[in-house]
Formats: C-alpha cells, sequence, structure tokens
C-alpha cells in the first residue's frame, strides 16, 4: 500500500465499442471474457459519447464497452470500479460475472469487484442502453426540441484500490458565526469497533486546526476551529484542505483527503449575502456543450479557459444548465473563483418514476459537490420541464393551477434543504415557483425594439413578485428578484464553423427541427435570396453586424436591471452558442465574438450609465439624461461624474455608499448643435471608479423635401405634421395626389393604386396595421418574445440609410413595429427587411411592390401618431415618400 493507503489507476483510453440494436448482447453472452463480438465492433476512446460518430449520432438502444487490463490488487484491500457517468444505464461485468448496474446519466457510481478479479488479465464489460423515449429520464435539452443527444461512458473510469477498513466520505459545513468547522465523515464497515480519526485543517500545507474523533457505527462528528481564516470569495478563492487518517486499534489504516471553502450565502429582505455581505449576482448561462465532443471539453484546457473568460468579462457566476456540472469544472471553479448555480437534469413528463430519478439526482448532486464552495444554489427544475406542462402536453397539468404538484414541489423544496442548508434552492427556475429561496425570471427582451415593455416588465415583477408563484408556501417579498435568463441572438460566423467541422456541421438539419428559425440548413441560399444580400457585402459582414446589435440590447437590458436596487441579480443567456442556439458572448468553438472586449464595462463592479430622455433629437433642440451609478462593492463611490458630447463637457456630483444605486435626475441638460445632416454622437459618462459609459445620440435636421409633391393622408393629426414637413397636403384622394399615408386603405385607395397611383400603409393609432387590401401581415409580439431576441430588422435602402443605420438601432426608439408584411416576395422592393434565427420568416417593415399600373408600400414602424415628434422616423418617412414622388412625378 502507497503511504496515501489508496491507489487509483485510469482506465481511460481505448476499450471495444459495439452497438446492438437487434438486443443480441445479453443471449448471446457478450459479457463473458472470451466472448466474440460482431464484426462491426470498433475501438473508442474513453470517455466517449457514442453521438461522436456519425455512423451512430442517431441510434438509440443498447452499446456495449470492453476493456482488457491487469486490475490491480493489494493483500486485504479491496478493489473498486468507479464510474464518473454513464448516460444512461449501466451493467457492468467482469470477468463474466455481473457486478451491478446503476441508472441516470449524469452522476458517478462504483462497484466493488475484488471477489471476481484474476490473477491474470480482466475482462470489463459494459453494457450501456439510452432508450429512444427519454420522457421520464432526466436527460436536460438532449434531443426535441434542442441539441445532439449524449450516451455511452461519457465521464472517466477508475480502479482503485482502498483499505477494506476506510473513509467513504467527508462533508465540511463551515460556520462563519464561529469561524469553525463542521467535519462529519462516513466509514465502512459499520460494523467495525475501535476505530478513531484524526482530522486535520491545513491551507497552503500548514496545519491550521486538529482534532480527534470516535467513529462509531460507521460515522463520526469534529468541530474544529480556525483562527483568523480567509474567507471564500470570487475574488479570494481561499481553499483548506481536510485530512482525515483512520485508525483501528490505534493503528492507521487509511487516509482521505478533500478540501472546502470559509463561505456562507444567505438570502433574504430580497437580498443576497455572501460571506455576510450583500451581494449582486452578474451571471452567465453555461451548458457545457462542445462541437463534436459533446458533453466533453474538446482541449484539456478548456474548463479553466472558459472560467477564466467568464471572470474577465466581469461575471461572477455561472448558471450551469439543466444538468449536473462537470465535477473538474467544479474544481476549477472552486481554485479560480467563481459562483456555479447548479441543477440537475429534468425529464419532460411528472410521472412516479420522473420524480424518482429526479429526487435521486438531486440528492446525489448535493452529496457529491456539497464540499465545492464555488456552488451557493441548487435548483431542482427548470420551466416545469418534467413538473408542468411547459409543452403543452394532453396529459399534463399546469404547476401554475395543480395543487397536488405544488405541494410535491415544496416537499422536494424542504428536503433539499434538509440535505443541504448551507445553500440557497430555488424550487422551479423562471416562474411558478412554489417555495424558493431565489425569485428567479426568465425574460427575453429586445432593446431598443422592446425598452419601454421592459421597464414596464422590471416595474411590474419587482412591485408584485408574488405574481411569479403558483403558490406561496415560502414569502415572495423575502426571497431576491434574479433575472437567471434573459438574451439576444448574434450570428455567428458561420464559415469559420464550418472550417471547424471540415464541411457542415451535424446540427444543421435535425429531423426534429420544427421550427425554421432553428434549422441552418440552407442559409446561404436564404441569404442570397433575400434582401440581406443587399444590406451586407456577405455573411462575416451580416453576423459582425448581427452581433454588434446582440451587444447593443444586452447591455440596456442590464442597465436597466443594475439601475435598480430591488433586483438582486441577473444571469445572461449565455456564456457561448450552442449548436444552432446563436446568443453566445462567445460562439460554439469558444471564439471571441465582436463585442467581446466590451462586455467587462457592463458587468464592472460600479457601474455609470447614462439614461437620455431620447436617442434621436432634433437640430437645435435641447438633450436632457439622468445618470446612474450602479455600486456592487462595499466601498463608497464619491464623484466627480464626469460628461461630454457634442464638444462640451461637465460634472456632476454625486456620492454613494457601499452597495447601492444612486440616479440624479436631469443631470445632463444641453442645447443641441444645428446639423445640415444626420450626425451620430456619443453621450458619455464616467466615474473615477468605473470604466467610461455612453449612448448614442443621433441628430437629424429638419426633412427637406420637395415642395410640390402632394400627398394625402386620412389621419388628421398626420396631415398636420405633413404640411409642417412642407409637403402640399391633399384634401382628398385624387389623380393630383403623388403618394397617399392610409391607415385604412378601402376601395377608393385600392382604385387609385390600381390606376397608377402611389398609396404607402401606416399602423393604426395602437401600432398596428388596418391594412387587408394589398398585404398580409404577421403580427410581433409586444412584450417578451423568444423570436424577437432572435430576429434581425436590417435596413437596404439607400434613401432610408441616411437616417437608419443597416441595422436599426437607437434612432428608431419607440418605433420599432407590432406588425411586419408577411407575404414578401422576390419582386418586392424591400427597404427594411426583417428575419428570425437561421435566416427564417423573411418579412419586412418597409416595402413596396407593384400593384396593377400603381405601387403601394408599407411602412410598419410606429409612427403615425410620432410623426413631427420622433425625428429619425419622421425624417425617414418623409424621404421615403419624398421618393415616391418624385419617382412618380418623373
Amino acid at each position: 500500500m502507497t503511504d496515501s493507503y489508496r491507489e487509483t489507476r485510469t482506465l481511460n483510453g481505448p476499450w471495444e465499442f459495439v452497438t446492438d440494436p437487434t438486443s443480441d448482447g445479453r443471449p448471446s453472452g457478450w459479457y463473458a471474457p472470451d466472448a466474440t463480438w460482431p464484426d462491426r465492433c470498433c475501438t473508442v476512446d474513453v470517455p466517449h459519447a457514442w453521438q461522436e460518430l456519425d455512423e451512430y449520432r442517431e441510434y438509440t438502444g443498447t452499446a456495449w464497452y470492453r476493456r482488457r487490463t491487469a486490475l490491480p490488487r493489494s493483500g486485504d484491500d479491496r478493489t473498486v470500479l468507479r464510474f464518473g457517468a454513464v448516460d444512461y444505464e449501466a451493467t457492468v461485468w467482469v470477468n463474466g460475472e455481473r457486478i451491478g448496474g446503476h441508472r441516470g446519466g449524469y452522476l458517478p457510481f462504483e462497484m466493488d469487484i475484488t471477489e471476481v478479479m484474476t490473477d491474470g488479465e480482466d475482462v470489463i464489460v459494459v453494457a450501456v442502453t439510452d432508450p429512444e423515449d427519454m420522457s421520464e429520464i432526466p436527460h436536460g435539452k438532449q434531443g426535441a426540441p434542442w441539441y445532439q443527444r449524449v450516451s455511452g461512458i461519457w465521464q472517466g473510469v477508475t480502479v482503485a484500490t482502498i483499505p477494506k477498513r476506510h473513509v467513504t466520505d467527508v462533508r465540511a459545513t463551515p460556520d462563519l458565526d464561529d469561524d469553525a468547522v463542521r467535519i462529519d465523515l462516513d466509514a465502512t464497515p459499520e460494523s467495525a469497533t475501535g476505530l478513531t480519526a484524526a482530522v486535520t485543517i491545513e491551507r497552503d500545507g500548514e496545519p491550521v486546526a486538529k482534532s480527534n474523533v470516535d467513529v462509531n457505527g460507521g460515522s463520526g462528528t469534529a468541530v474544529l476551529a480556525i483562527d483568523d481564516p480567509e474567507y471564500w470569495t470570487p475574488e479570494t478563492p481561499a481553499l483548506y484542505d481536510v485530512i482525515v487518517e483512520l485508525s483501528h486499534d490505534g493503528a492507521v489504516v487509511d487516509r482521505y483527503e478533500d478540501y472546502f471553502g470559509m463561505r456562507s450565502v444567505e438570502s433574504h429582505d430580497g437580498r443576497l449575502y455572501l460571506n455576510g455581505d450583500p451581494f449582486y449576482v452578474r451571471g452567465a448561462l453555461d451548458q457545457g456543450y462542445y462541437p463534436e465532443t459533446l458533453y466533453q471539453p474538446f482541449d484539456d484546457e478548456l474548463f479553466e479557459s472558459e472560467i477564466r473568460t467568464a471572470k474577465e468579462l466581469g461575471f461572477n457566476l455561472l448558471r450551469k444548465h439543466i444538468k449536473p456540472a462537470h465535477p473538474d469544472f467544479l474544481e476549477l471553479a472552486d481554485r479560480l473563483g467563481i459562483l456555479v448555480w447548479e441543477e440537475p437534469a429534468n425529464p419532460t413528463v411528472h410521472t412516479d418514476r420522473s420524480r424518482r430519478e429526479v429526487r435521486e439526482q438531486i440528492r446525489g448532486m448535493i452529496d457529491r459537490d456539497y464540499n465545492r464552495p464555488s456552488v451557493i444554489v441548487w435548483s431542482l427544475y427548470n420551466e416545469e420541464w418534467g413538473i408542468g406542462n411547459p409543452q403543452g402536453l394532453d396529459d399534463e397539468t399546469s404547476l401554475w393551477e395543480d395543487e397536488s404538484k405544488q405541494q410535491y414541489l415544496a416537499g422536494l423544496y424542504e428536503s433539499a434543504r434538509e440535505w443541504d442548508p448551507t445553500r440557497l434552492v430555488c424550487d422551479n427556475s423562471g416562474w411558478a415557483h412554489v417555495a424558493t429561496d431565489v425569485n428567479d425570471y426568465h425574460r427575453y427582451f429586445v432593446s431598443p425594439d422592446r425598452a419601454a415593455a421592459w421597464a414596464d416588465d422590471l416595474e411590474s415583477m419587482t412591485s408584485s413578485p408574488a405574481d411569479n408563484y403558483g403558490a406561496t408556501e415560502t414569502d415572495p417579498a423575502d426571497a431576491p428578484r434574479i433575472v437567471s435568463e434573459f438574451g439576444t441572438w448574434g450570428m455567428c460566423d458561420l464559415p469559420a464553423i464550418e472550417e471547424y467541422y471540415g464541411g457542415e456541421p451535424p446540427w444543421f438539419d435535425y429531423e426534429f427541427f420544427d421550427d425554421p428559425i432553428k434549422r441552418p440548413a440552407g442559409a446561404y441560399d436564404r441569404f442570397e435570396e433575400s434582401a440581406l444580400s443587399n444590406a451586407f457585402d456577405d455573411w462575416s459582414a451580416m453576423a459582425e453586424a448581427w452581433q454588434r446589435r446582440e451587444f447593443r440590447s444586452i447591455e440596456d437590458v442590464i442597465e436597466r436591471m443594475r439601475a435598480r436596487e430591488d433586483v438582486a441579480g441577473y444571469v445572461l443567456t449565455e456564456l457561448s452558442d450552442i449548436e444552432w442556439e446563436f446568443n453566445g458572448v462567445l460562439d460554439y468553438r469558444r471564439e471571441e465574438k465582436t463585442f467581446h472586449d466590451e462586455v467587462a464595462r457592463i458587468n464592472s463592479d460600479v457601474l455609470v450609465s447614462v439614461d437620455p430622455d431620447t436617442h434621436a433629437v432634433a437640430s437645435g433642440g435641447t438633450l436632457t439624461a439622468d445618470v446612474v451609478v450602479s455600486n456592487d462593492t462595499t466601498d463608497a463611490v464619491d464623484g466627480p461624474l464626469e460628461w461630454s458630447i457634442f464638444g462640451e463637457s461637465g460634472t456632476v456630483g454625486v456620492e454613494l455608499d457601499g452597495f447601492g444605486v444612486e440616479r440624479v435626475e436631469n443631470a445632463i441638460a444641453i442645447d443641441v448643435p444645428s446639423v445640415d445632416g444626420v450626425r451620430d454622437a456619443e453621450l458619455t459618462v464616467s466615474v473615477p471608479s468605473a470604466p467610461t459609459n455612453g449612448e448614442s445620440i443621433t441628430v437629424v435636421p429638419e426633412p427637406s423635401v420637395d415642395g410640390d409633391t402632394m400627398v394625402y393622408t386620412d389621419t388628421e393629426g398626420l396631415a398636420d405634421g405633413l404640411s409642417e414637413t412642407g409637403f402640399e397636403v391633399a384634401s382628398s384622394l385624387d389623380e393630383t395626389v403623388d403618394v397617399a399615408l392610409v391607415v385604412r386603405p378601402d376601395a377608393a385607395v385600392r382604385a387609385y393604386v390600381e390606376g397608377g397611383g402611389t398609396a404607402v400603409c401606416l399602423p393604426n393609432e395602437s401600432g398596428h396595421m388596418a391594412d387587408d387590401e394589398f398585404f398580409e401581415y404577421r403580427s410581433l409580439p409586444e412584450g417578451e418574445s423568444w423570436n424577437l431576441v432572435a430576429s434581425l430588422f436590417y435596413c437596404a435602402d439607400d434613401t432610408l440609410a441616411e437616417y437608419v443605420n443597416t441595422v436599426p438601432g437607437w434612432e428608431l426608439d419607440g418605433l420599432y413595429p407590432y406588425d411586419v408584411v408577411a407575404d414578401v416576395s422576390m419582386d418586392d422592393d424591400v427597404s427594411i427587411g426583417y428575419v428570425e434565427g437561421w435566416i427564417a420568416n423573411r418579412l419586412a417593415a418597409a416595402v413596396v411592390r407593384e400593384v396593377c399600373d400603381g405601387r403601394v408600400g408599407a411602412f410598419t414602424f410606429r409612427i403615425t401618431d410620432a410623426y413631427g415628434a420622433q425625428p429619425v422616423g419622421t425624417a425617414a418617412l418623409a424621404a421615403l415618400v419624398d421618393d415616391l414622388g418624385s419617382e412618380e412625378c418623373e
């Protein structure tokens, strides 16, 4: 036996592998040491998911693994075979003897193989079954409608020799009130007598506390005080080693080692506390999928790189989404210093079996990771997956309404709190809470398109937290409010992705894709066939612009959250793209997107932001703005706050105690210069303790139009604005009219167009298109929408490009459409187009088409009531009308 009393050897590497589609393996005795396997048998490197191989990507059922090796033996010691994780059900034979089985795809298990070993070569055989129907099985986002399935021995395999009498588990529970740690240890056999344990706590190899404890009935407890301990935080990830030496009748028989951190986490009065100090969560979702290798990182250094990158970007937490985190990742999180929100994989349906397996998985996850200081939150379910009915299944009921499910969830929450009273428990991440330490929300708003709706939603969630509960077994007012999912898509560099794969990735065209926005296959053709090819030189140019739009959106969403003291944090969706879902800060290869260097600014400990009354101002007008300082530290912020724009600058006095938010209303007021053409400027603000921040401001001159263009409109308020702009406004629709701007096109408008006239349809006072004469429309959600965050407006028209960016931004604040034209054809002239996801749902917000001898356009931006007040929209519509009128006059 070694000095450590234990010896571990890896069994990773080459294993024989064969699929068993007709279930011949067991009756044919494939588990026997001398069994002949079919000719299709191949060699794979474990850890291994069989979907890494193209020929088995769609395979479900049973597959077999075999390894021949001489297993270690040592006197009376025990030999244990350990698996990190096998998805989904494993049966293990050694030398033809069935050792046992295990269900569950994400957590470790081990088996004592001492009695079946030989003196020569040993044969390990593992049959892994992953059934086609996963509905009752905790599987997370494997398969429809999400990502690639993962099956097989996907984490490492080891074999260890351990003493007959040995420690099986050590749980370290910090007590920061008394600066002590309680060590609970378990040993086997439980019937053994004469066992004692010496417990030593070390810091950087130096002992800081020691205690001896009797081990009776297989367990013992020691409480050790630590003088002036170093607390674990993301900035100072101090770790302590715990060494337990187990003795029998005075002789040491085993040595067990682990580590822990002196760290506490609490939630009350709507706030999170880390080690007793208020704490603001700045997190990112991390799903742990990788190109080609799936659950396993494609590089040995990748976990560390991901964590270091997240920290450099200002994130202090990663939410390891809907499957237990890889243990190697957690160890690096502990050592490098980033918090982890961990959650189990969820099933699809709610049955006795799925409840049992979820419960067992949660208990196993807590047991495995109890000593990991980085982990501060356990989730139980995500968005009702496997407990409610987010999928709209016929035979399931909603957690919002089903009292029996609510009581079950409350009971599971209580169990989790009993298993681990040191961490927070989130019962159902996103909505329909019942009993929870965190009131978290999943909110997908795109900005500036829905900036006002997002502000209203923030006010609602903070003023009425109970609305996010299906039942209130815990107090909604006490739980911190965290937006644990939000984000916007930013198209990846697809040519680079294809180069990485050496062709089209397997996720281009899954059979289960039921939504075209998820399907990359054919995206290049759709790009060329749409007006996108007029707006962008190539795919890469579009991707860069789309990524900048992604950041513009998440920047505003974050700034609005950080401007409120009643929001305790956020978790951005997500750290990296995953397969077809391109909403990451990094792409799927973990390469940087265009806005990478800007993320740290909005995640800074102290954030200074500016909130202008408008982002689009008229030449010669006045610009006013609030400034907001958000302080996530316990140090005070003491100005001066400096601002600048249009070559002018000034200072504002700001005093803010540690941890809080200060809004200075109307802190900036400045005259806007007169301009001859559209001018973009940056309103910047800074304080000494925060990076400079800013907002884009667009200055627009008075529209210059052809006074000979005769315009008709059926909207009285718009008529006055058009006249002030310089158009001649007709009182009736006749042959003298060059362009008709109509909200409610009727038979007379159709006759005018068919006779050679030009009309443009505008939205009504509610912002929706009433036209049913010339176009078909698709309504866009007025608030939260997954489709909207996956969308892109783009300008492909030279006339409008003077006022509207190629990807419109804040210049059209307050005007973004509630409807878009749905029946766009190749013959239509698209000025401002709209797509979703992988260039699907190719629609338009500004388009002109020919109708008989005339033309009709649709301008769906909500300008009708804002004409004259929103200068960019006013100038853009005026330019469009002037252009159409001039063409008519020629």
